[in-house]
């Protein structure tokens, strides 16, 4: 797999080619994730969409360079306003669509405020320190320390220890009991989609009515009944359907999820 080099390290990536006429897609993955872990769907957005689409893994995940410093509450912050710019710099792309998942969709949504972009998907976003989400990650320690998730991301990451460390020592730190970025969004002016699942263990509407509080744009909401914390995973037609539908309006409404869901899979340990 390609990397681009970055002054905080390589970042591993891979480009899935669409229509150079249109603005690229920007995958962003969950505090957990790398690009392995988004399984099909980013192939299916890609061909749903004719869109050139970009996946890549942060520094410490996957195959990227190792993270150089310890989380902190700012580490969000600091992906959306210095290692993406750089990263879409080095690539050569301007004004994409960002897709965020969990983390992911908090940085897309920072990002959106500071830097000019086509538009937001934002799928089961964190904008502040939920006491579900704290729940949630003690949860997934405990899976973790008990074997089977630290076995699990073994196979995605070459530190997965380090990986799981970081992320849920943040997230469980007094530090990041205050962390909230709603008031940090107002210059988000692009269109947004909004993607969360009513089972989420890792968080609730709440996350979906605030990022409509501070958003400056167009807001569209999509909540699926019965999914968990990976809505592209669990209810990958849904989705896609979703994503392609706004690209092509960029209105404002509701959006309809259909009745059964596609490509049922395990929920995702990671926000």
């Amino acid at each position: 797999m390609p990397t681009v080099a970055l002054s905080r390290g390589p970042v591993e990536y891979t480009v899935l080619e669409g229509s150079p006429e249109a603005a690229p897609i920007v995958l962003l993955h969950e505090g957990l994730g790398c690009i392995a872990m988004w399984r099909r769907f980013p192939a299916r957005l890609a061909a749903a969409t004719g869109r050139r689409t970009l996946v890549y893994s942060r520094h410490g995940h996957g195959s990227s360079g190792p993270a150089p410093q310890e989380r902190t509450p700012r580490s969000l912050h600091e992906e959306a306003h210095g290692v993406l710019p750089e990263l879409l710099g080095g690539l050569g792309i301007h004004r994409p669509v960002l897709v965020g998942h969990s983390e992911g969709a908090s940085i897309a949504l920072l990002h959106a405020a500071a830097h000019p972009v086509e538009a937001v998907v934002a799928i089961a976003p964190h904008l502040f320190a939920e006491e579900r989400t704290l729940r949630g990650v003690a949860a997934a320690r405990t899976a973790h320390d008990s074997g089977p998730l630290a076995k699990e991301l073994a196979f995605y990451h070459q530190d997965p220890h380090t990986v799981f460390r970081r992320w849920s020592g943040l997230w469980l730190s007094e530090a990041f009991r205050g962390w909230d970025i709603e008031g940090d969004l107002a210059g988000a002016t692009a269109p947004v989609l909004l993607i969360q699942g009513d089972s989420d263990p890792y968080g609730t509407t709440a996350h979906l009515d605030a990022a409509e509080r501070g958003l400056g744009g167009p807001v569209q909401r999509l909540e699926l009944a019965g999914c968990g914390h990976t809505p592209h995973l669990e209810r990958a037609d849904d989705v896609v359907d979703a994503v392609g539908t706004f690209l092509t309006s960029r209105g404002g409404g509701s959006a309809d999820p259909a009745e059964d869901p596609a490509e049922p899979s395990r929920q995702e340990a990671g926000s």
